[in-house]
Parts: C-alpha cells; structure tokens; sequence
C-alpha cells in the first residue's frame, strides 16, 4: 500500500484542527500546554492561536498565575464563533418527519424544532428547510443529515424515502452552499451516537440493531472505536440476511409475536457471530423489555455464553441519532483538509 501524503496546506489544516479540539476539551489553555496536548511545537501553537484570535475563533484571555518570570496567555476556544445545523430525517409509515437542530461549535443545542407529518421529502424540501434555517442563525460553518438508508460519497441508495433514491444530496448541498456537508446512514449515526455517550476508556466493539415499524430492520456497527459501513456502504442492512423467505413475508413475520422474536434472534446471532461486540442495543418500536429473555435464549442456542454481548432494549434513540450526526458534522470542521480532498 503507498504511504499516504498531504499537502502543506492539509498538514497546516490539520495542525490547526489539533489545537481547536484541545481548546474544546478544556475551559482554557496555554501555548504550552496546547502543545504538550497536541505534540506540536510551541513554535506552531503560538501561529495557529494568532490566526485564530484574529479571526473570532478563540478568544484570548487574561495571563495565567505566574509562579515567577513572564507569566504566560491563556486561550479558550469561542463556541459561537458559528453554528452547524444537523437535520435527522425519519419515516412513520407513509410519513414523513425532519427534526432539526442548530448546535454552536462544541455541540451545544442553540434551537431546536421538528416538522412532522410531512407527505413527502425530497431534496428541495431538505433544501428549502436549510436556507430558512441557516437565513435565522448566526455563520452557519457546516450542515449535517442523516438518512434512513444507504449513503456512499454523500449520494443515496437504497432508501425508506423514495424520493430521495438515487439523489446526490451531499454534493449538491456542497456546491450550492460551499461549505463541509455529512449525509450519513442513521444507524451509522445511532450507532456513533451511543457508542460515545457510553464513555468506553478504550476502543470497543458495539451494534446497533433497530426493528421499527412498518419498516425493515437495520443495524450499526463499531468495530474497535470505529464505524463499520462496509466497500459500498451497504454493512448494517440485516433485512437482506437469508431468512428463507420473501421481503414482504420477513414482514409481515415481524409484525407478528413470534416472527418477531425468531428473527430478531437471528439478526443477533449474525452480528455477534460476525464481530463478537461487547454491547448490542436493540431499538425501534417493535422490541419489547420483556423479551430480553428470548433473546438471549435464543441466542445462546448458538453462541457459546462467553462469547455473548451485553444485550438491552433502548426504544427512543432519538438522543443517540442526533448526537451521532452533531458529532460527525462538527469533526470534519476540526478536520477541514478532508473537506478539501475531497472537492479537488
């Protein structure tokens, strides 16, 4: 494999987004301490600050207690420097609802609001609701969606909203808005949004699995702290396991008590037999609590009980969707050189 190269302008880029996410991770900090926390030279820390305070982005503040000699600046990063909006789109049956959310820098819901019932969702409808979003809030530096189906390169796939198949969404939002854009799967983005509220002290392997209503089940994967999607993206879409049966049968058997139960068994025997996670959360509407039992009855048949995940059932994700697209959206921005790659 040859080595990956960046330009001067990425490596700077990238130097530039160490020293934003250490001043978010703390109230403040000095040149110093900034480049114990990023291995930077002070040299280097001390050039991406003065950018940065001439822009807004940080603010300087007063020198910190000195203990003899010239006592040194403190920084800390500027969350309002300018905003991220991040829509989730949903299905209910034959509806449609988008729930946006306005986030300042460091992830902070500035508003929030939810347009439900809606008949249809294309791009001109996500379009228009962005312009009206970003027109009412303050430097809007980067957007973020999440789809219910599959994503590759920011254009869509299979997916539980048929006017949004086949669309380019990602790059035309870039081009018309010329900013950083995420459109991502919603169980990428579930998946991303539990794995770090579960604050692991080191790198894990967790799954998302989501039967909903009406709809086909999906799943999401982190395989060692990192997001499993798959070559064409297609990774987490369960409903197409060899169930032994038609699409329209898997169903109609999950809307019945005991289909429900033995595929869903099925689904979970796959993922743990595929990438043994430590934690399994099971979602959507279907799901019952009183069925964990069954389920890891059911499980056990086949898997060993060493070899078996924590499984519970988490209904409303709807914390863990948004976190996961809040947080994918803001990291391209501490991580801009991969914006740039892309559009060259």
């Amino acid at each position: 494999m040859s080595p990956v190269t960046y330009s001067t302008l990425q490596i700077k880029q990238m130097n530039i987004g160490l020293v934003k996410q250490a001043l978010k991770t703390q109230e403040s900090g000095t040149k110093a301490e900034l480049a114990g926390q990023t291995s930077l030279s002070i040299a280097t820390c001390n050039t991406i600050l003065n950018e940065l305070v001439a822009t807004g982005e940080v603010i300087e503040l007063g020198p910190n207690e000195s203990s003899g000699g010239r006592p040194a600046k403190k920084y800390k990063y500027n969350a309002d420097f300018g905003c991220a909006v991040c829509l989730l789109v949903k299905t209910s049956g034959d509806l449609y609802s988008i729930e946006c959310s306005i986030v300042n820098l460091v992830g902070d819901i500035v508003k929030a609001e939810t347009l439900e019932d809606l008949k249809h969702v294309d791009m001109d409808v996500i379009d228009q609701l962005i312009g009206r979003l970003a027109g009412e809030s303050n430097h809007v530096m980067a957007l973020g969606i999440g789809i219910p189906g599959v994503v590759s390169g920011g254009v869509i796939g299979v997916c539980d909203v048929p006017d949004l198949v086949g669309k380019a969404l990602g790059p035309y939002l870039e081009e018309k808005y010329e900013m950083p854009v995420t459109v991502e799967n919603d169980m990428n983005m579930t998946v991303y949004g539990f794995y770090h509220l579960q604050h692991f002290e080191e790198e894990k392997t967790f799954a998302v699995v989501t039967f909903p209503e009406n709809q086909f089940p999906g799943a999401g994967f982190i395989v060692d702290g990192r997001i499993l999607s798959g070559n064409t993206k297609f990774g987490g879409e369960v409903s197409f396991l060899p169930f032994g049966m038609t699409r329209e049968e898997q169903l109609r058997q999950l809307h019945t008590a005991e289909g429900f139960v033995r595929l869903a068994v099925q689904v979970l025997t796959s993922i743990i037999a595929v990438i043994n996670p430590v934690t399994i959360a099971i979602t959507g509407e279907l799901p019952q609590q009183a069925q964990l039992d069954d389920f890891h009855e059911g499980c056990r048949k086949n898997i060993p009980e060493e070899h078996m995940p924590l499984l519970f059932v988490q209904n409303d994700t709807n914390r863990e969707y948004m976190k996961g697209v809040v947080m994918t959206t803001l990291e391209i921005l501490n991580s801009p050189a991969q914006w740039i790659e892309q559009r060259q």
